[in-house]
Formats: C-alpha cells, sequence, structure tokens
C-alpha cells in the first residue's frame, strides 16, 4: 500500500471514530482511560520488552545519553502513564461547557460552547510516554487523534496504540479513536499535515 492511501484509510478512519467520541458521555471516556490505565498495567512486562527493541536500535544507530533516557520505559514512567490516565479520568469534562454569555442589542443572548474539534492530529519526539498523554487528552476532550511519534520508539508506540485499541474497545469506543502511524518514513509527516478531508 503506498504511503498516501494508507494515510488516506487511516485519516478516513480517524474522522469515522471521532463522530462516536465526540457524542461519547463524560462516563464512556472516563471509563476508556481507566480501561486504558488497568490494560497497560497488565502489559508493563511486555511493554518494557517491546521498548527494549527500540532500545537497542537507537544504541546500535549510536544514540546515547539523554535521547537514549527519554526512549527508555521505566517502571516508574509507565506508573506515570497509569496516573497520568486516571488524572484526566478525574478532570471535568471540558465538552458542553458554556462562557461568555452576552445580550446582543436585539435581545437576543449569545455565548460560547466548548465542542470536540474532530481530529486532532500530533507529531511528537521518540518519548514513548506522550503517546499516551495525548491520546488521553484527545480522548477526554470528545477528539479523535493521528498520533506521529519518533522513529526510534515506533515499537514502544504501537504496543502502547495497541493497549489504547484494547481499552477503547472494552467501553464501546472504536479502536481508531486513537491511532498510531505504524510506519518511519517522514514522508508521511508532510501527508499528516496537509490531510484536508
Amino acid at each position: 500500500m503506498k504511503h498516501q492511501d494508507y494515510m488516506q484509510e487511516i485519516g478516513l478512519a480517524a474522522r469515522e471514530a471521532s463522530r462516536s467520541v465526540a457524542i461519547a458521555s463524560t462516563q464512556v471516556k472516563n471509563e476508556a482511560l481507566l480501561e486504558i490505565s488497568n490494560i497497560i498495567s497488565e502489559r508493563r512486562a511486555w511493554l518494557v520488552d517491546t521498548n527494549g527493541q527500540d532500545l537497542k536500535s537507537a544504541e546500535k544507530n549510536g544514540v546515547t545519553g539523554a535521547f537514549l533516557d527519554r526512549l527508555m520505559l521505566t517502571e516508574s514512567r509507565i506508573d506515570g502513564m497509569i496516573e497520568g490516565l486516571q488524572q484526566v479520568a478525574a478532570l471535568p469534562d471540558p465538552i458542553g461547557e458554556l462562557s461568555d454569555f452576552r445580550y446582543r442589542p436585539t435581545g437576543i443572548q449569545v455565548g460560547k460552547m466548548r465542542v470536540p474539534l474532530g481530529v486532532v492530529g500530533i507529531i511528537y519526539e521518540s518519548r514513548p510516554n506522550v503517546t499516551v498523554e495525548a491520546a488521553s487528552l484527545c480522548l477526554k476532550s470528545g477528539n479523535s487523534t493521528i498520533l506521529r511519534g519518533g522513529s526510534e520508539a515506533i515499537h514502544s508506540n504501537q504496543a502502547l496504540a495497541e493497549c489504547i485499541a484494547a481499552g477503547l474497545a472494552k467501553v464501546g469506543l472504536p479502536e481508531h479513536a486513537v491511532q498510531v502511524v505504524k510506519h518511519a518514513d517522514r514522508e508521511l509527516v508532510g501527508l499528516l499535515v496537509t490531510m484536508d478531508p
């Protein structure tokens, strides 16, 4: 499958999923976040093991120091991801919040209401924990998301994407509400930022 076709496919899937996430209740979104945290906790050994593949590749390519540290998934970083998911679940739901009401000269009252954006694309460096942080914030705010992490963390990000998809499926939300780009090719970044539909 060509890169353009692949990105079109995940973009359309994300757009379709965004409709379900946008109308999901606060309870369902929170349950999804908590299910994801449980699944990450259950699969922590597998996540550390999978992250080892990324670490070996990075070391083979001469990566050292702080960059290697940011790439590493440790027990404490996994605990941090779990805690972060629980904290986001505990936050008030921003969707539907009303503010800035004013009366117009005609007597009509107008104001602002927070609504989901739809599909959010996020490009970030090789820190696997950002995959979970970005996904959790998008889900809480009623959006689906396409994530493109650094190529050095591709195995770790895919493993976390599986945990997220499993958590979404458990509560009846579409698994495509959070997608991690599966290829490391830089061309995909350009395609992601230009997908108008």
